[in-house]
């Protein structure tokens, strides 16, 4: 019970890899707000892992939604920005209105999870778990924006570290960096690509340990990040990517 009695919110996490967070946090003692914009699937979750969850829907892209969200919260101790969106498409071929999407959901969500959290959390201190990914540092021409709104929350977790360190909130901001991970999302970008087994293939070829990685995986780390087991880590980058970032 590395979590026991501390109140957790997870962004995306009614599938994936915010759901394999919700499951390993309620195991490990934590109460979880399953915050996302499925409804169906949230509500869903939040009923499987029982009293100790609770779906509230949230558009992190929308500011007055976290301050709903966050106004039902007495206390949080740690935050899980985890929603994101993945678009195929090079320099090239993305339209603005993709373009903008994608730092809607993987950027500015970030920001606004931080920027109204902190004041939660300042007086009795808290982790910042931000969602990046090995495209923040190993870019690919296919993914144009997720690497660079993914190389932006990298960044965003070390400014806000140093901010809550050099103010002695007692907060931590830290990165996890996945791999290719088997979720919901990288079959939703495979259906966009023109050829899914031969791109299949080729994210398996770039992970030297030869597979793709599984969300609990991500939740391993996760917990760590979480539990006061990390006191003393802030501002890092955790690669969980099988290799794949060398």
């Amino acid at each position: 019970m590395r979590l026991a009695e501390k109140q957790i919110l997870v962004t995306g996490a009614a599938s994936g890899l915010g759901a394999a967070m919700a499951r390993r946090f309620v195991a490990e003692g934590a109460a979880v707000v399953i915050a996302d914009i499925a409804v169906e699937d949230g509500e869903a979750l939040a009923a499987e892992l029982g009293p100790r969850a609770r779906f509230a829907r949230l558009d992190v892209t929308r500011e007055a939604g976290w301050q709903e969200v966050l106004a039902g919260c007495q206390r949080l101790d740690v935050l899980v920005n985890n929603a994101g969106i993945t678009t195929l498409g090079s320099v090239e071929d993305i339209t603005l209105d993709q373009f903008r999407h994608e730092f809607d959901v993987d950027v500015v969500g970030v920001f606004l999870g931080c920027k109204y959290v902190i004041p939660l959390m300042k007086e009795r201190g808290g982790s910042l778990i931000n969602i990046a990914s090995m495209c923040g540092v190993r870019a690919q021409p296919d993914l144009f924006a997720y690497n660079a709104a993914k190389a932006a929350v990298i960044h965003m977790t070390r400014s806000v570290a140093l901010h809550c360190a050099s103010r002695r909130y007692g907060i931590r901001c830290n990165a996890i960096l996945p791999g290719m991970i088997e979720t919901p999302i990288q079959e939703k970008v495979l259906s966009q690509s023109g050829n899914r087994d031969a791109v299949y293939a080729a994210w398996v070829a770039g992970h030297p340990i030869g597979r793709l990685g599984r969300p609990e995986e991500i939740a391993a780390m996760a917990v760590y990040l979480a539990s006061d087991e990390a006191a003393f880590t802030t501002g890092a980058e955790f690669r969980v990517d099988g290799g794949s970032s060398l």
